[in-house]
């Protein structure tokens, strides 16, 4: 009896085991979910190498059962040989040829560059957050942080460096991952087939609140695409209500203008991020927090104990009442 009930626990563990790791194959950061054209080469990758070394390891593993299971005879030596030789030996190399076959012919359009009148912008990586530019025509960008949209079906090229250590951009559902080095620039190029909100993280250990250090990409249909586009070339909202226009003010008096750029306003601060139409992001932080004006109070008040080791000094030295106008006027800049 009691057998019977361990092996119906083992049973049901297994089964817990199967089903959260199938559902880990699913969302909207995972590899195995591509959604991209250079993330489908790589899940294609990835499936083949697994049937691969699972054919290898039952091959393996039979050979160990026959080699215990069944008795030494003299006259037998012959087969046992083929067994290793074939076994062992040509099936694993066989195999291994192909795969490595199979892997090296998709680098060459993994790495190729987009097609010339594609999408191009800019990514860099500070500790911990991202700063984002689309070039326009007049020789201007359009900034933002922590926040990539993309048209559906279109290729884009995507120009990575760092402004500080090491980083690396991978947003595994649309493509492989990319280092971003200081004083080089590399180069991702995919094409994105999906429409949805896809995650990406920083995969290269870059200090303290690495783990923090989080990206969302948005990809939209080609009109609203452009629409959005069309909106962050605009300079900031003008403030509406009492509360916003203390705020505005507030933000200047306690010098955040010297960090940050708010495109309108007398904000012209470049270490920080770009804060235009901050109030449109999905998320705040690089990823660590929502869009809300509670949010900002508590990242303006205490962001040192939020994200250890951030540049940004908690701003609790100012009353409480200029931190909730600061946080109405950012929330409000959509």
């Amino acid at each position: 009896m009691d057998s019977e009930l361990l092996a119906m626990e083992k049973f049901r563990n297994l089964s817990l085991l199967f089903i959260f790791s199938a559902y880990g194959c699913e969302g909207n950061q995972s590899a195995l979910n591509a959604t991209g054209s250079s993330a489908k080469i790589i899940s294609d990758m990835f499936w083949w190498m697994l049937i691969g070394a699972a054919l290898i390891w039952i091959i393996f593993i039979s050979l160990g059962f026959y080699a215990i299971k069944h008795k030494s005879e003299a006259d037998e030596s012959r087969r046992k040989s083929l067994f290793v030789i074939g076994g062992g030996v040509v099936f694993p190399t066989v195999i291994l040829s192909f795969l490595l076959y199979f892997s090296l012919t998709p680098l060459p359009k993994l790495l190729e560059p987009a097609p010339s009148g594609s999408l191009r912008l800019e990514v860099s990586g500070a500790q911990w957050w991202w700063r984002v530019r689309y070039p326009l025509e007049n020789g201007n960008f359009v900034e933002l942080a922590n926040e990539i949209r993309l048209p559906v079906g279109e290729p884009v090229e995507i120009k990575l460096t760092s402004e500080d250590v090491i980083h690396s951009f991978w947003v595994p559902s649309l493509a492989g991952k990319m280092d971003m080095i200081p004083g080089n620039v590399t180069k991702l190029s995919f094409t994105p087939e999906k429409v949805g909100l896809f995650k990406g993280a920083c995969a290269e250990y870059c200090g303290a609140s690495h783990a923090l250090m989080q990206l969302d990409v948005v990809v939209m249909k080609k009109e609203a695409f452009q629409e959005w586009l069309d909106w962050q070339k605009r300079p900031a909202l003008e403030a509406k209500t009492a509360m916003a226009v203390k705020g505005k003010v507030s933000f200047k008096q306690n010098g955040c203008v010297a960090c940050h750029t708010v495109r309108g306003v007398e904000s012209r601060g470049v270490i920080g991020p770009d804060l235009t139409h901050v109030g449109s992001r999905l998320r705040l932080g690089a990823g660590v927090m929502i869009n809300s004006i509670p949010s900002y109070h508590q990242w303006i008040s205490r962001v040192e104990e939020i994200k250890p080791g951030v540049k940004m000094p908690s701003f609790n030295m100012i009353s409480n009442e200029d931190i909730k106008a600061i946080s109405v006027w950012l929330e409000g800049l959509k």
